[in-house]
């Protein structure tokens, strides 16, 4: 009888080198190593190969940068949806995707279960448990460092006596992921939330001290609220993502200091380099501020708002999200333009917007000749829109005051 199989998200790190061995010999089951490419900048076919070395039965990796973007980072900046208004996410992005391929592969090469390498204490356990119960209730879930609680040293030792290959013993003081929407860093002296993050946690931005002393302006084409272009050119958002983090990233435009709330009830402080994510929210923005109505864009924030606290809650695959997404579909139908955007010492500044669709009328803003706007109306709109104030204070406030008519109540205390 052969053995049941499990499929492992596998980093090529520690922790998910060691669950190879580590699930073979608790659960008695064949490991099938999973790894995928975000945008992370490793080698996947390295990390493939060594699965294989370490132990793994079969093992996969895919690129998925094109369906990461496009079926996730992009509908999340159509949504405006930042965590707390400062997060965008990228970590929280990747994990569903990941997790329902994992699903589908589990499917395919007939697995029962499927694993991961989160801890007890973070969000990326409910990300992926989540999602495979959601996706296929049938598949045990197992998570062997939240099962086996054990120090980096003790690792260090299983894996020198099972012969697992490690790159190197010395663990770095900072925790770390990424993918192509952003990187994180936690940890270590980071944990001090009054501590300025020291220099060697960030890798994707420039000191904005030494960064260019002469600022540098990008311009970035939307339709329908996805980007299509940078600086005229047409591009798959892949390639604008890319590019964006390296020029941004030049100029120290994307750092992120934040104490976050996180799902499982604790806070934490967590530093984030996203300089395309920011960038192209700001941008996005922007469009939207020309192309939307009040009442759409003031409605928008709502939205936004249940949107990033579903990607962080790990609900992606929910109907709330479609309901969501039905809206922002409709939502970003007209928001389509260019912004232009000035990158200089850490600082992302819009400098300019044009759209075909735009609501801003030139001549119902202008003061100057050719305006349009009929000013003779305002006095009777201003009697309407004041006119219940103006009601209550008659018949109410000013009523009861007496003759002390000019001290109606306030909510300025008196001097």
């Amino acid at each position: 009888m052969s053995r049941k199989k499990v499929i492992l998200a596998y980093s090529g790190g520690l922790d998910t080198s060691v669950a190879v061995k580590w699930i073979n010999e608790t659960y008695d089951m064949d490991v099938i190593c999973y790894t995928c490419d975000l945008g992370q900048g490793q080698d996947i076919e390295a990390i493939r190969q060594k699965a294989l070395r370490t132990g793994a039965s079969d093992a996969v990796a895919e690129d998925l940068r094109a369906l990461f973007t496009d079926y996730f980072c992009l509908p999340s900046l159509m949504a405006g949806a930042l965590y707390e208004g400062k997060y965008p996410l990228a970590t929280a992005l990747g994990r569903p995707l990941i997790a329902q391929r994992m699903v589908l592969l589990a499917q395919e090469k007939g697995a029962s279960a499927v694993a991961h390498g989160c801890t007890g204490k973070g969000n990326d356990q409910v990300r992926f448990d989540v999602t495979v119960q959601t996706l296929d209730p049938s598949l045990q879930i197992i998570a062997p460092v939240r099962e086996w609680k054990w120090t980096r040293t003790q690792e260090l030792e299983y894996a020198l006596k099972h012969n697992i290959e490690v790159e190197a013993t010395k663990k770095s003081i900072y925790s770390t992921d990424q993918n192509l929407w952003g990187r994180s860093i936690e940890a270590g002296i980071l944990e001090d939330p009054w501590v300025e993050p020291p220099a060697d946690a960030f890798q994707w931005t420039a000191d904005p001290r030494t960064a260019p002393n002469e600022p540098e302006e990008v311009e970035i084409g939307f339709e329908k609220g996805r980007p299509i272009s940078l600086n005229g050119v047409e591009k798959d958002p892949v390639a604008i993502i890319e590019e964006l983090n390296q020029i941004a990233g030049r100029h120290g435009v994307g750092r992120i200091d934040h104490v976050e709330n996180r799902l499982v009830g604790i806070k934490s402080r967590e530093i984030y380099e996203a300089p395309a994510a920011i960038v192209l929210h700001e941008a996005h923005r922007e469009i939207e501020f020309l192309t939307l109505s009040k009442d759409a864009l003031r409605f928008r924030t709502y939205v936004s708002q249940a949107y990033s606290d579903m990607i962080y809650n790990g609900l992606w695959f929910s109907a709330f999200h479609q309901d969501l997404m039905a809206f922002v579909a409709s939502n970003q139908r007209y928001v389509s333009g260019v912004a232009r955007v000035k990158l200089f010492k850490g600082h992302c500044m819009i400098t300019g917007r044009k759209s075909e669709h735009s609501l801003y009328r030139h001549e119902l803003a202008t003061y100057e000749e050719g305006d349009q706007y009929d000013s003779s109306a305002a006095q009777g709109f201003i009697k309407i829109h004041g006119l219940s104030q103006t009601t209550q204070a008659k018949h109410q406030m000013l009523k009861d005051m007496g003759s002390h008519r000019m001290e109606l109540p306030s909510i300025i205390p008196p001097k």
